[in-house]
């Protein structure tokens, strides 16, 4: 497995440049089958990691620019009269791809984002009664700017809760970042990527995730994990039972990374924050704080012997 996914990792870190963690992070929620959600400023590089990942796995890719404006039919598409037939025909949205970097998301109104749920939930949308299957792979990347900048909607816990991850990119070293300022940025970069692994191999790998064991040892430091995040006086509430589930599988998409069939704590400490820290609601209403005592929790969790 390592044979297949170290020359992916390799080609998307010459892309974005410096952040080996985040982009690691980024192919373990495709392998898992979640979503990814991107918090960060704008210029910080989140859409060219979602192009560079399409590119990369040789996915149908589509952008969807989030405004105040767009709708729902915008979105999944919608049934058009056809005035030769004299009959409505469903014509599909742009959401009807293996790939889709939701640019913005946080700038569109609930019901625009409502517009993702189903899709991401369950790989299908319906319209006015019809069920449309989604292809396969579908994958799901959401780009968001900080809440506190002008025109962003807060999204709703529902919509949160189908993103496996939230990672956030960060401003580049100073050294990867000159070398930004010489011209040689991702897009660039983009230009050269090639496809490194086909879509048939990607869906079997993401199978071979559902067989990384996990032991009833570590079954059980997940949940005291879960029970820590519940308990915790800093969250409103705790970690859902499909919060519980997502972070299982996350872990082992991160041991297949790792090129073992099985999860040893590490792993599951690796993805316990990008996992959690988006489902927690901070009674202080800062994520910084919330980041803070979720690192208390995996430090304070005692691993299993």
């Amino acid at each position: 497995m390592q044979q297949l996914l170290a020359p992916v990792l390799s080609q998307l870190n010459k892309v974005v440049l410096g952040k080996p963690h985040q982009v690691k992070l980024s192919v373990a929620c495709l392998l898992a089958r979640g979503h990814l959600l991107i918090e960060d400023l704008p210029g910080m590089g989140k859409t060219t990691l979602g192009q560079a990942i399409a590119k990369v796995f040789g996915l149908d890719f589509q952008r969807i620019q989030f405004t105040s404006d767009i709708l729902p039919a915008d979105i999944v598409g919608a049934n058009i009269f056809d005035r030769e037939k004299g009959t409505f025909e469903f014509h599909k949205g742009p959401v009807f791809s293996q790939l889709i970097l939701a640019d913005e998301i946080n700038r569109a109104t609930p019901k625009a984002q409502s517009a993702l749920l189903e899709a991401m939930e369950e790989t299908q949308v319906t319209v006015e009664g019809q069920t449309f299957q989604l292809p396969e792979p579908f994958f799901v990347i959401a780009t968001q700017n900080p809440s506190h900048q002008i025109g962003t909607y807060s999204l709703p816990e529902s919509q949160l809760d189908r993103f496996l991850f939230k990672v956030e990119l960060g401003y580049p070293d100073p050294g990867f970042e000159k070398i930004l300022l010489k011209g040689h940025s991702g897009r660039v970069r983009l230009d050269t990527l090639e496809t490194m692994l086909e879509i048939d191999k990607l869906i079997e790998i993401q199978g071979q995730v559902d067989k990384v064991m996990v032991s009833e040892h570590l079954l059980s430091y997940v949940m005291d994990l879960i029970n820590a995040t519940r308990q915790s006086p800093d969250f409103a509430h705790g970690i859902s039972p499909r919060g519980g589930l997502a972070l299982v599988g996350a872990a082992k998409a991160w041991a297949l990374l790792e090129n073992r069939d099985f999860v040893l704590p590490e792993d599951i400490q690796q993805v316990f924050g990008p996992t959690v820290v988006h489902r927690l609601q901070s009674v202080t209403t800062s994520s910084s704080n919330a980041q803070q005592a979720v690192d208390d929790i995996l430090q304070q969790t005692p691993v299993p012997a």
